[in-house]
């Protein structure tokens, strides 16, 4: 499948990128676990167990691209565990860390990618991310944490966005058992599937996050911002503190509803002021959510 990214014709690769396996406390072997995401059609998978990483050079991948993942978990404000995933870090990769930002550090030094797992799940909020650099975003939903009610946290993003950390987001399954399996993932957008296209689509923000709505086209041109996306119950370009597009919500009690969503065009430059932020969300009818990545508004455009 390709898709029209931003003016790029890529291709797109269904990943699942937070991973547990018998080499920690999920339920599945490694192989096990790869076999299961093939056979689901994924392209991509980051294995990623606490602590400690998995040789996926003696995995048969299945068609798939393999990377080699880990989550830390040092401790953070008022004591909480601080899940940092790990993306596309070598095997033996250390697994303790004495303090968040190390960690983070130590991911970014090996030329691995961090990312913040779960932060409404753990407890974290905007002004405790805010105190840790090289983070290129966080999960905005995570499938395993729905048990907790915790499973999103888009409000989490907003906040850091507001506050000019320009921070993708990604959607994951965060797997130990059958129970999270498929129920979030993130769509990179690549010129192919090899190791080294796929980290640097995730790296420059190549990819959208979803639980089942496909995006199929995002386009920013001379101010104007287009996409096109599976029928959505509700449609928004969301920006700062109350601003947003409305595209579509679900009518009143009593009220008729009107056509289901499916595209969208927005002139930005005659809404936001410049350093503003903004980002589609559509949600099916199913209750499933799809997000783009932020875009900041330029006063140039």
């Amino acid at each position: 499948m390709k898709m029209n990214f931003y003016g790029r014709e890529l291709n797109v690769y269904r990943a699942n990128l937070h991973t547990h396996t018998t080499t920690s406390d999920g339920e599945f072997t490694p192989q096990e676990t790869v076999n299961a995401y093939a056979a689901a059609g994924y392209d991509v998978l980051n294995l990623s167990d606490h602590w400690k990483t998995n040789d996926i050079s003696q995995l048969d991948p299945q068609g798939m691209t393999l990377l080699s993942g880990i989550e830390l978990a040092p401790s953070g404000p008022r004591r909480i565990e601080c899940h940092i995933l790990g993306i596309d870090v070598p095997y033996g990769f250390p697994g303790y860390y004495d303090s968040v930002q190390e960690g983070i550090d130590s991911i970014k030094s090996s030329g691995g990618l961090a990312f913040m797992a779960h932060p409404r799940f753990s407890g974290l909020t905007c002004t405790d991310l805010l105190e840790y650099d090289n983070l290129l975003g966080i999960e905005v939903y995570n499938t395993a944490s729905r048990f907790s009610g915790k499973e999103s946290s888009a409000a989490v993003w907003d906040e850091l966005l507001y506050f000019k950390r320009d921070y993708t987001a990604l959607a994951v399954d965060d797997m130990h058992s059958d129970t999270d399996k498929f129920g979030g993932w993130t769509m990179i957008c690549a010129v192919d599937k090899s190791r080294e296209s796929i980290v640097q689509a995730l790296r420059d923000g190549c990819f959208y996050a979803t639980q089942g709505p496909q995006i199929y086209a995002l386009e920013y041109e001379n101010g104007i911002f287009r996409a096109k996306f599976d029928p959505a119950v509700r449609a928004m370009v969301m920006a700062d503190r109350s601003l947003a597009q409305c595209i579509r919500v679900e009518a009143a009690p009593g009220m008729a509803e009107t056509p289901l969503a499916e595209s969208c065009e927005i002139n930005i430059a005659k809404w936001l002021a410049p350093g503003q932020y903004f980002r589609l969300e559509i949600m099916d009818e199913r209750g499933r959510f799809a997000w783009s990545n932020p875009i900041r508004f330029k006063a140039a455009e």
